[in-house]
């Protein structure tokens, strides 16, 4: 998560960051967004009913899916990635919304 917050950060101005958290309380979802998310770019919620992870069809964690502004689902992957790899997804989600 260190990565992704530093990527929220530098693209903030460009992209939207959001994370959700499933099968916790608010209260431990608040607690651990203030520890990963220290540059506060990545807004953060509690999908209580599962409502988004359904949308996507996410059934585990961590998921990363890439939307663009008319809400298609440019790309997606579960893990994590490099530095690098995460760059060069947001930079096309960047393109594809220009």
């Amino acid at each position: 998560m260190p990565v992704v917050d530093s990527l929220a950060a530098e693209y903030s101005d460009r992209v939207d960051f959001v994370a959700a958290a499933w099968h916790s309380t608010f209260q431990l979802t608040k607690e651990r967004a203030d520890q990963l998310f220290v540059s506060h770019q990545i807004q953060w919620g509690l999908d209580e009913d599962i409502d988004i992870f359904e949308k996507y069809g996410v059934s585990y964690q961590p998921v990363t899916v890439l939307i663009a502004g008319d809400k298609t689902v440019v790309d997606s992957w579960g893990g994590i990635r490099s530095e690098e790899d995460i760059r060069a997804s947001l930079d096309e989600l960047i393109a594809l919304s220009a």
